[in-house]
């Protein structure tokens, strides 16, 4: 009888172990990659080690930060931090309407998604961060060759409303990460640094044909066509701009604490 309630309970422990990692970080471990654009030469960029969300942030996450930074809510937030559609369709402030809590939130300017990082101890994942850890399929570091895997990712750039699905719908990647692609676009930390002003880039070009054909001059692999819409969503945008498709998810440099 002991014996049944010390497996039980052990089984316990570990079902909440496993709950508890799961909505933390995963540690990202070192590597290098050569990114669609900014490498040098096509050289490999080599990315340090890091932790991130395995979530993106959702409506429940953020109704919370809000009500810790009033200052951040719909009606409260200033112009030059957020356009008038930020978040455009919650009910009110502190009031998400028919959305579901576990939806991630969307209608976010990187300014507001950079201080809710910023008040979780932690921050937004760089471009090569994201990009690192988004090419990982559900067994390999590196997926991008996969046929398969890229036509999962173009087909949903082409269904609507992913954004209204629950965070963890997806497949859980390498890394142990869910919803890097198939649910929202993300913001990073540098998300236009490439194209505007190339700061910690080999490459001080300013890319200014992105949207044109001779935008793939300057492309790594002429083939990746799903990079090739998230490079040019990101250079599309600016800080304040708050959109119903693009939410976020914390980075961090150190350990998190549990």
């Amino acid at each position: 009888m002991k014996k049944n309630i010390f497996i039980f309970t052990f089984f316990l422990m570990s079902a909440g172990i496993l709950q508890a990692q799961e909505i933390g970080m995963v540690h990202v471990k070192e590597g290098s990659f050569v990114p669609l654009y900014g490498a040098s030469s096509k050289k490999p960029v080599f990315v340090p080690f890091f932790y991130l969300d395995i979530y993106p942030v959702t409506n429940s996450d953020f109704l919370k930060f809000i009500k810790k930074n009033p200052d951040y809510s719909k009606s409260k937030i200033k112009r030059i931090f957020a356009e008038k559609s930020y978040l455009s369709y919650w009910r009110s402030d502190y009031d998400f309407g028919t959305a579901d809590p576990k939806s991630p939130v969307t209608s976010v300017s990187w300014f507001a998604a950079k201080k809710y990082c910023e008040c979780q101890g932690k921050r937004l994942a760089t471009m090569d961060e994201w990009e690192y850890a988004a090419m990982a399929d559900e067994k390999r570091t590196d997926a991008r060759t996969k046929k398969e895997f890229n036509e999962y990712i173009l087909s949903w750039y082409e269904k609507s409303k992913t954004y209204e699905n629950p965070i963890g719908q997806t497949f859980k990647n390498y890394w142990g990460i869910y919803d890097m692609h198939g649910l929202i676009w993300e913001w990073t930390a540098d998300f236009n640094s490439i194209f505007l002003s190339g700061e910690s880039r080999k490459d001080k070009s300013n890319d200014k044909n992105l949207f044109c054909g001779s935008a793939s001059v300057n492309a790594t692999d002429l083939m990746d066509y799903a990079a090739f819409m998230r490079y040019a969503f990101r250079g599309s945008l600016k800080a304040q701009y708050a959109t119903r498709n693009l939410g976020f998810r914390c980075a961090s440099t150190t350990k998190p604490k549990i």
